[in-house]
């Protein structure tokens, strides 16, 4: 990678990682035990589907550790640092194993953000279960499994309708940028 290419990469970063962080304080909802509805994660998705999987991953990481301290963050273990912060956010840079692909932002996003619902969940039984309500919409809650299943579902799902919808207006005009495969080789 020449040094050129290399700035350029930085630079994108820096943009996406800036983005993305104000993005994240416009909610349009914020649940009531952590979790906000959000587009916060389009820029990651889009760097990663860039600039493929190990800068998304960077980029995706450094995004958790902005969370983890400037967002006030619900973090109450070392393992919700790393479930609902870190590994949550890092995985967003999975999309980039789609980089260069025809259509890339769907499987992209479906993956990174299904994994982040992944770690969110684990999260949810092992770290959060002890505040578990009795019931939940209406639902006997017996199990931190379902709970957290259900919690972390609904505005994870809603993100992710999102998520898919931003990416996909701007998939158009924006196409020649994601694929810049002969323009940015690795």
């Amino acid at each position: 990678m020449t040094k050129r290419i290399h700035l350029r990469c930085l630079c994108e970063g820096a943009i996406m990682l800036a983005l993305a962080q104000i993005l994240g304080y416009i909610r349009f909802y914020r649940m009531p035990y952590g979790g906000s509805i959000t587009i916060a994660m389009v820029p990651l998705i889009f760097f990663a589907l860039r600039w493929g999987l190990r800068r998304g991953l960077i980029v995706s990481f450094l995004y958790g550790i902005l969370q983890l301290l400037l967002d006030s963050a619900y973090a109450y273990t070392w393992q919700s640092m790393l479930l609902d912060y870190i590994a949550a956010y890092t995985v967003l840079g999975l999309a980039g194993l789609f980089k260069g692909k025809k259509l890339g932002f769907l499987p992209g996003t479906v993956l990174g953000v299904g994994v982040r619902y992944i770690s969110l969940v684990l999260s949810g039984v092992f770290v959060w279960a002890e505040y578990m309500p009795e019931t939940f919409l209406g639902i006997e809650m017996t199990s931190p499994w379902i709970y957290s299943l259900i919690y972390n579902g609904i505005y994870m799902g809603l993100c992710l309708v999102l998520c898919l919808i931003v990416l996909g207006a701007m998939y158009v005009p924006l196409k020649k940028y994601m694929f810049a495969r002969d323009i940015f080789p690795e």
